[in-house]
């Protein structure tokens, strides 16, 4: 193709891209174009990709060896996103078909989400039970290296694409670490990543807790299958829930969206805004299969993102839970994806989202109410005092304790986990709690 009929070829493919995206405004400056003014908008996209054609009709021509036009123009739309935010991003074929398989939990790799921070790969959070985790890779962990190749200014799908292959092969990462004077090095063995987006467990008293590694699309339907499975080991009505979005990467906005509407009976859940009216939603909550009113408790840390800062964020301001943990990651942005005509595709930022009471948390994350840094629970020697028990001839009990009433919970059985811990005292405090009888002000008598 020579430069005359690039030039007109893509002069025709931008002027009917205009047209399909705004037609009514092309046609309105075709009108004002008979007078001898041409847009200023228009004008200036067509200078732009004129200075594009030259560049490529001179690579075409003095490169020292034939380029492939498909991979120059591959590298061309790769590098306008790039240049956007670290969320937008070009999708070949085979990477856009993996994304679609990924939401239907399931795809071969590490399981790592990732972002890029000051043009470094960053880790959002590790999956739980994968590759990734197991080794001990850790949110906000940099990726300096894959496979001996540097990640400095790599695009996110890039670092993806090198980090996803076979089952059973190996990679090699290496890890800048906070703290760490030298890069890690660590070796992984890629696996097929099925990711159960739900766990429940049932604590005494009646205490449930749901964990949420990721929001795909049965998420909300799993969630409220979970919550009739703790009712039904309880025997009884829950006294409390715990809900774990630690190193929760986000999701699907509408399962996130579900999710807080089995907790909320009406008012807002989240807000969208963009540059155009179609990406300017706002999703309320219905009294519909709403949940009873027991204490809730989400567990957040600086890997809650997106769609799991959504659900924190909108019971944080309903005040329907207590947020718990250390402050989240702070995405607040909504991609759309947008498939192209030779099955790749855009992920393309379109839009911010605002919590309930209209704050938006890109770049802030949500703050906890109750702020836990994660510790490790330890057992130490202890000096063993004399008790009633250990006295000669002591009284025994007068009855045995009833083994329903006692707590089962162990340190050792939930993982030593110390914000866990922490979240399961709030609740059991707030049970015992609510029992007391109100002390009498100064000057009052209590009823006789």
């Amino acid at each position: 193709m020579d430069n005359l009929s690039m030039r007109l070829h893509l002069v025709i493919v931008l002027g009917l891209c205009l047209l399909l995206s705004d037609p009514a405004r092309v046609l309105a400056q075709a009108k004002t174009s008979d007078s001898g003014d041409q847009p200023a908008e228009q004008l200036s996209a067509y200078e732009h990709l004129d200075q594009f054609i030259d560049v490529l009709t001179l690579i075409q021509k003095n490169y020292v060896e034939q380029p492939p036009m498909d991979q120059l123009m591959s590298g061309a739309i790769k590098g306008m996103l790039s240049e956007l935010d670290p969320h937008s991003a070009y999708m070949p074929p085979k990477m856009f078909e993996e994304m679609q398989i990924e939401t239907m939990g399931e795809f071969n790799g590490l399981g790592v989400e990732i972002t890029v921070k000051d043009h470094l790969i960053t880790v959002i959070a590790p999956i739980a039970d994968t590759p990734a985790d197991r080794a001990g890779i850790r949110a906000g962990d940099i990726i300096v290296e894959i496979d001996g190749t540097l990640t400095k200014d790599m695009s996110i799908m890039d670092a993806i694409n090198q980090m996803r292959g076979p089952r059973g092969s190996e990679i090699t990462l290496g890890i800048m670490r906070h703290g760490e004077t030298a890069p890690l090095s660590f070796t992984l063995t890629r696996e097929t990543i099925r990711v159960d987006s739900i766990r429940e467990r049932l604590f005494e008293p009646a205490i449930g807790y749901v964990r949420i590694s990721q929001f795909q699309q049965r998420t909300a339907r799993e969630f409220k299958a979970a919550l009739k499975t703790l009712h039904d080991k309880a025997g009884t009505p829950l006294q409390g829930l715990l809900i774990d979005l630690r190193n929760n990467p986000g999701g699907l906005l509408d399962q996130a969206i579900q999710v807080c509407d089995l907790f909320l009976n009406s008012g807002k859940i989240v807000s969208t805004e963009g540059r155009r009216k179609t990406d300017n939603f706002t999703y309320n909550a219905t009294a519909a299969d709403t949940q009873p009113g027991y204490p809730i408790v989400v567990l957040i840390n600086e890997g809650s993102a997106s769609a799991s800062e959504i659900v924190a964020g909108a019971l944080q301001n309903h005040k329907r839970a207590v947020i718990l943990g250390t402050g989240s990651f702070g995405k607040g942005s909504v991609q759309s994806i947008i498939p192209l005509a030779d099955h790749s595709g855009l992920r393309l930022t379109t839009a911010y989202y605002y919590t309930p009471n209209g704050t938006s948390i890109q770049a802030r994350g949500i703050v906890p109410d109750v702020n836990v840094e994660q510790a490790i629970w330890k057992k130490t020697a202890t000096y063993e005092l004399t008790k009633e028990k250990d006295l000669n001839n002591h009284l025994e009990p007068p009855s045995p304790l009833d083994p329903k009433k006692q707590d089962v919970a162990d340190p050792d059985k939930i993982e030593s986990d110390f914000q866990l811990l922490r979240a399961l005292d709030l609740l059991r405090g707030w049970q015992q709690m609510k029992h007391l009888q109100p002390c009498p002000i100064d000057g009052e008598q209590a009823a006789s």
